[in-house]
Formats: C-alpha cells, structure tokens, sequence
C-alpha cells in the first residue's frame, strides 16, 4: 500500500479508525474525514502514534451537509494528487428525527446521499488513478426495504426505519456504480461489517444498546473485510460485490431489484444536485 492514497469518511473513531490504523500500518497515506476538526485531528495523531505512519491527514467534512461535502470534494482534490481507494465508512443512528440544512432526513442523508455525492465528485481524481477502487460499508439486509414514499422517514420515525434501508440503499449504489464504471479500471464494492464497540449506539435506547452489545465485535475485527477489500491483490478487478468477513457474498430480497436500484439512482443525482 505504500504510495496509496486513501479517504476513509468516518475514520475517527469505530471501524472507521481501526481501518484507518490497519491502512497506515501498510504504508499508505490515510486521510480521514471527520465533521470536526478538533476530534479529528486528535484521532489523527493517535492513528500515526498507533500505526507508526506520519502520513496520515484530515478532512473536515459534514455529511449532514452537502455544501461541506461538495467543499471537501474540492479541497481533497486540491490538495492530493491521486485517490486509489475511497472507503465510505461514517454513518449515525439517531434516535430522533433530525432535518438537516438541506431539507432532508439526517441519517438518509449522512449515510447514503452523501456519501453518493462525495464518490462523484471525486471519480475524476478515481478513474485518473486506475486502478482504484470504492468500497462503501453497508450491513446484512434481509427483509430490509426501500419505502419510495417515504424516503424521508416522515411518517412514525424510528431509527430501525431510518438506518436499515440506507444500508441497502448503499449496496444498490455499488450495484449501479459499478456499472456505470466498467472499462475504467475503478471497482466499486460492499460489505457487512459486523457490530462494532463503538460509540456509534449512544443515541438509541438503553435497552436496545444492551441487546445489541451482546452481539457486539471489536473495531478491529469489524475492520477486516474493509481493510481487505482496500488492500488485497485478490480483489483488484472484482466490482459489484458484496461481502463478509472478507468473502463474497449473495445479497438477497430486495438488495436484488434492479427497478429499485435504477429508481433510486434517478433520485438520488437529483436530491444530491448532480442531475440537471
């Protein structure tokens, strides 16, 4: 990985540090984004003392803003001479609904829409870099849905119903995207990582918090497959996957409508701005 360079959204804390930390440790330049600048660059010097790697380098970014990421797309782009893997990685659960500057539902948003705008904007520094690949961190996704009529969570808000169908929304962006880029030399894939230790939950209800710690995984063994995915020669011309514990897996349900994925797409470059 040495003279690699990496974007790693969400890489303060979580999986997304942990694959930060393991990234560094292969040689490669990581550069994290974080929505404050403060505790991201706390986490920087923490990944380069862990990692034993100096370069390592922020990004402030807010992914509940699409002013910020198109700001941080162009500062990257200023700033970095090549991009040869963008892992995104951040994500929130909420417990209550939130609305952001940009009129849209924050975890829809920060999750997905964002980060589907971000991996525009920067595919010309991407396919510039072939090969280079994508890698977006989604989840196990049976019996997950896309409600198209209430894509914004309006109606009973729950963050069950807000988190689940970003993860399948961005698993459909894999599907899509990678066919969009075929013959360029950039791979797009996913993964199900696994529950981290993180601090990811502190917003949900205590006794789900609970329930859920007892299936939990350290950050660094959720960060395995995206490390592998970033890194391993054996994955170099492999797109449109999904994956677990760093083998290819079948997605199912829903995950497999392309109406759906086509639809979501044609949504999705016109809430981000890109359409038009």
């Amino acid at each position: 990985m040495k003279d690699k360079i990496i974007l790693i959204t969400g890489g303060n804390s979580g999986i997304g540090k942990a694959t930060a930390i393991a990234l560094a440790k292969m040689g490669a330049t990581v550069v994290i984004g974080c929505r404050n600048k403060e505790r991201g660059m706390q986490a920087v010097e923490e990944i380069k003392k862990e990692s034993g790697n100096n370069r390592v380098e922020l990004l402030v970014i807010d992914l509940a803003s699409l002013r910020s990421v198109r700001n941080a797309a162009d500062e990257f782009k200023s700033r970095f001479s090549r991009l040869d893997v963008l892992i995104n990685n951040a994500g929130v659960f909420i417990r209550n609904r939130e609305v952001t500057e940009d009129g849209l539902e924050k975890t829809f948003q920060t999750n997905y829409l964002s980060h589907f705008l971000l991996t525009h904007l920067l595919l010309d520094k991407l396919k510039a870099s072939a090969p280079s690949r994508i890698i977006s961190v989604a989840s196990k996704h049976g019996g997950l849905k896309i409600n198209f009529e209430d894509l914004q969570t309006e109606k009973n808000y729950s963050f069950f119903k807000a988190v689940g169908p970003t993860k399948l929304e961005l698993i459909h962006f894999t599907k899509r995207i990678a066919q969009e880029l075929a013959g360029t030399g950039v791979t797009a894939n996913c993964l199900h990582p696994g529950l981290a230790k993180s601090n990811l939950l502190n917003d949900i209800p205590a006794f789900t918090r609970f329930l859920f710690k007892l299936m939990m995984s350290s950050a660094e063994k959720c960060a395995r497959t995206s490390v592998y995915l970033a890194s391993s020669p054996e994955v170099e011309k492999v797109t449109g996957g999904y994956f677990e514990k760093s083998k290819i897996a079948h997605t199912s349900g829903n995950a497999n409508n392309e109406e759906d994925m086509n639809r979501l797409w044609d949504i999705s470059m016109k809430l981000s701005g890109l359409a038009g």
